[in-house]
């Protein structure tokens, strides 16, 4: 399964480097992500009629597309946000050897 529409990458932030690495340890043991990547941002947003903007990190974490509903599902029942980031874009292309590394890191376990 190496063909790159079936793959993409799911945005997600949290208001601090501890969440994250939480988040991302939790995504990665699941298998719902095969990596994820962890930078510090600012981000600027409008909240309950207030402008925000407030240092947050941005996690980017990468699997296939056949697991993006269950991540979403976990993303938003372990997150301490109300209303989560969970964005998912696409992959177009990639190399042969990480897309079947990715297909590994994010496959179920055998029961």
């Amino acid at each position: 399964m190496t063909d790159a529409s079936t793959y993409c990458i799911v945005l997600t932030t949290t208001a601090s480097q501890q969440q994250a690495e939480t988040l991302a340890r939790q995504i990665v043991q699941a298998r719902l992500g095969a990596c994820v990547q962890i930078q510090s941002v600012r981000s600027f947003y409008n909240w309950q009629g207030a402008l925000h903007a407030e240092p947050e990190c941005q996690l980017a974490i990468k699997t296939r597309g056949d697991r993006f509903a269950a991540l979403a599902q976990f993303i938003g029942a372990q997150h301490p946000y109300d209303t989560p980031e969970i964005v998912q874009i696409p992959i177009t292309a990639g190399s042969s050897d990480y897309l079947r590394w990715l297909d590994t890191g994010t496959r179920e376990p055998d029961l």
